[in-house]
């Protein structure tokens, strides 16, 4: 029993990390530097950084939600 929980925590941290990796690689598409500042190099790439990890939980929740309902949904035709 013990060791499942361990196992989840494993796959969810690894997702979580998995998901902001792939939406930092992402948001590097996108041209921001014309909306910000001139001479803003910190704050713009703190706030890349905030974006891939507030875009990459959030994906990453739904997919750990996601693959958690799937393994429930067995249970309702026992």
């Amino acid at each position: 029993m013990m060791a499942n929980f361990g196992q989840d925590a494993l796959f969810s941290i690894l997702s979580h990390l998995v998901f902001i990796g792939l939406s930092f690689w992402a948001l590097q598409a996108i041209r921001l530097d014309q909306l910000l500042k001139a001479n803003r190099i910190v704050q713009a790439r703190l706030l890349f950084i905030l974006l891939s990890i507030a875009i990459g939980s959030a994906v990453s929740n739904f997919f750990l939600d996601y693959f958690m309902w799937s393994r429930q949904l067995p249970l309702l035709f026992q």
